[in-house]
Order: C-alpha cells, then sequence, then structure tokens
C-alpha cells in the first residue's frame, strides 16, 4: 500500500516540531543534575570515611583523598556531555528536528545515572577504603582498583552520551 502525500507530510511536521529543544534542554540538565548528585554523594561519604580515619592515621590523610578526587571526575564527565548536548542545541523547527531532542534527552539521562551509580559506588568504597587503610597500609593498592572499577560506569556512560549526541 502507498503511502499518501498527507502521511508523508504529517511525518515532516512532526520532525519538524517547535518543542525538539525542550528535550535537548532537558538531557543536558539530567546529565549535569544527576553526575552532580553521584559526585557529590561520593565525596560527602569518602569525606566521612576521612574524617574518622585522620583522627588516628593523619599521615595517611594524603592517601586517603584519592575517592574525593574520583569522585569530582564523574561531574566533570557530566560537565562535558553537558557543554557538548548545548552546542548541538538550536531554535525547533528544520534546523533542529525532534529526534535530535530525543537523542540528547537519552545521552544527558545515561551520563547522569551512570555518573549517579559511579559516585554511590565510589562514596561507599571511598569510605570503607579508606577505614580499611588505616589499619593496614597495604589496603591501597586494592582500593584504587576498586575505584577505578567503580570510576569507569561514569566513563561509560560518557562515551554512550557522547555517542548519541553524533546522531
Amino acid at each position: 500500500m502507498a503511502t499518501s502525500s498527507v502521511d508523508v507530510e504529517a511525518i515532516i511536521a512532526a520532525e519538524e516540531a517547535p518543542y525538539g529543544p525542550f528535550f535537548g534542554s532537558m538531557g543536558i540538565t539530567a546529565s549535569m543534575i544527576f553526575t552532580a548528585a553521584g559526585a557529590a554523594y561520593g565525596t560527602a561519604k569518602s569525606g566521612t570515611g576521612i574524617a574518622s580515619m585522620s583522627v588516628a592515621r593523619p599521615d595517611l590523610v594524603m592517601k586517603a583523598l584519592i575517592p574525593v578526587i574520583m569522585a569530582g571526575i564523574v561531574a566533570i564527565y557530566g560537565l562535558v556531555v553537558a557543554v557538548i548536548l548545548s552546542t548541538k542545541l538550536n531554535v525547533g523547527g528544520k534546523e533542529y528536528p525532534i529526534y535530535l531532542g530525543f537523542s540528547q534527552l537519552a545521552g544527558g539521562c545515561v551520563c547522569g545515572f551512570c555518573g549517579l551509580g559511579a559516585g554511590y559506588a565510589i562514596g561507599n568504597v571511598g569510605e570503607a577504603g579508606v577505614r580499611a587503610l588505616s589499619q593496614q597500609p597495604r589496603m591501597f593498592v586494592g582500593m584504587i582498583l576498586i575505584l577505578i572499577f567503580a570510576e569507569v560506569l561514569g566513563l561509560y556512560g560518557m562515551i554512550v552520551a557522547l555517542i548519541l549526541a553524533t546522531t
């Protein structure tokens, strides 16, 4: 069955919807909000472990700051995605079809939720790791390896978001 010209015109009109940038803006927002929330949780949770550990072993405080630094990197992933998505944001219509807004929404959500999960993991591992580090300094390498595996979850989200941004 052939498609009539009315159907094609309706499809083209739907692709050129003026509300497309709303979805792109929500993707940018999701990217920043959720990665920043994950980084804040990771920093706060690791910070409490550092504070309790530093009473007994103040000489290990500099080594114990690594989870806080890694939690901050998660927020940078969200910032990078938000900046890249915002450069593609445009007024609705022919210059910014609706699928681009949906793609940016998906990319922002992927990056944001992966960053939220990574920050949560970094915070929990960081707190337990620095407490273990105060009792056994040889735990440092193991703590770093686990933190790297937690951090890479946020990196995966950023990579997928960048792929979605290029569509």
